[in-house]
């Protein structure tokens, strides 16, 4: 038994159905999941401020910013001129939908025009209503200094920058119960998305009998969420070594009366106001929260390169502890790279 076929067993039904069709439609993320999650340790770090870190102790909620705001001014429009590209080029078009339709005759140009209705509606669409929480894959290596790129990525004048550490359940219906997805980030040349696109097309013609026992409408949505998670969670492959993941937030496209869990609040960041959205890591909060308590899930703090890393060791071990956290003292280290802050 393979190291992916012990994850599955670990599974519902309903899950190992679910985690099939996506190794189908999203081959490229179901491999960069079974790969990270099949290590003996997998932990996750988000890089951030010590002032959205502290409050993040506090409130025990993870922020997610409109992807618009963010550092990197092509999130969205990476992914997106790729599959333009592609869809829009000789015969790709018919290539693709050829067999979706032998499963559901227009299931896959349904769920085209909705994705394109989406994209080109600014109060709903992906590329204003997209909120994202920024995490990377963290290795052991990483435990006492931290990353050296990401934390110049803060650039020259973040004095105080720290890594919080956290273990994440395999597989939790937490995010499902918030409407928030989880993936990893591809970073792709159009030639490898060509690629996968390819490697899509012969796994929906290879698994045809399977695919029958969806619904028209589960199956679209399918589709949809494949092109949908294709824009937002694709970057450059120049960003590589950030190994990202996202936990995404799409409000425009919650169906009218959902209920929401998420906090919605306006804040300036950077002198910037925005509205953000607070994902509850609180099990108080929800029982179907308890497995991303806070508490729960946290590993370790790293404080950042910094003039002061007495005093923020200090104020990050007695929040922790407030918070709830055992051992705080010995939770928290500080990174000694030789990295200039001013």
């Amino acid at each position: 038994m393979t190291s992916s076929d012990a994850l599955l067993a670990a599974f519902s039904p309903e899950q190992q159905r679910s985690i099939r069709i996506e190794g189908l439609l999203m081959p490229e993320a179901r491999r960069r999941r079974d790969l990270f999650l099949s290590t003996a340790d997998p932990r996750f770090v988000h890089y951030t401020s010590a002032d959205a870190a502290l409050e993040i102790i506090r409130q025990k909620r993870l922020w997610l910013r409109n992807t618009t705001a963010m550092a990197d001014y092509a999130e969205v429009q990476h992914g997106y001129r790729m599959l333009h590209e592609y869809f829009n080029s000789g015969q790709n078009r018919p290539t693709f939908l050829s067999p979706f339709d032998a499963v559901q005759p227009g299931v896959a140009l349904d769920a085209l025009n909705r994705f394109d209705q989406y994209w080109n509606n600014p109060s709903q669409g992906f590329q204003t209503r997209t909120y994202i929480a920024s995490i990377s894959e963290h290795d052991p290596s990483e435990d006492r200094h931290g990353r050296l790129s990401m934390w110049r990525a803060f650039g020259a004048n973040a004095l105080a920058r720290v890594a919080m550490v956290f273990r994440v359940p395999r597989y939790s219906e937490a995010l499902g119960f918030l409407n928030c997805m989880f993936s990893p980030v591809a970073y792709l040349s159009r030639e490898r998305a060509y690629e996968i696109i390819a490697e899509i097309i012969a796994n929906i013609s290879r698994e045809q009998g399977f695919l029958r026992t969806l619904t028209r409408a589960e199956f679209s949505n399918w589709v949809f969420w494949t092109l949908a998670l294709a824009v937002t969670c694709v970057k450059h492959e120049g960003f590589r070594e950030e190994r990202e993941w996202r936990i995404l937030y799409l409000p425009g496209l919650l169906p009218a009366g959902t209920a929401s869990h998420l906090e919605e609040e306006v804040r300036s960041i950077g002198s910037l106001p925005q509205v953000i959205y607070k994902l509850p890591i609180d099990a108080g909060v929800a029982p179907q929260l308890a497995h991303i308590d806070f508490t729960t899930m946290f590993d370790r703090l790293i404080v950042g390169p910094s003039a002061h890393p007495w005093v923020m060791y200090e104020a990050f071990t007695r929040a922790l502890a407030t918070a709830g956290v055992q051992n705080a003292t010995e939770r928290v280290v500080t990174s000694d790279i030789p990295l200039r802050t001013l």
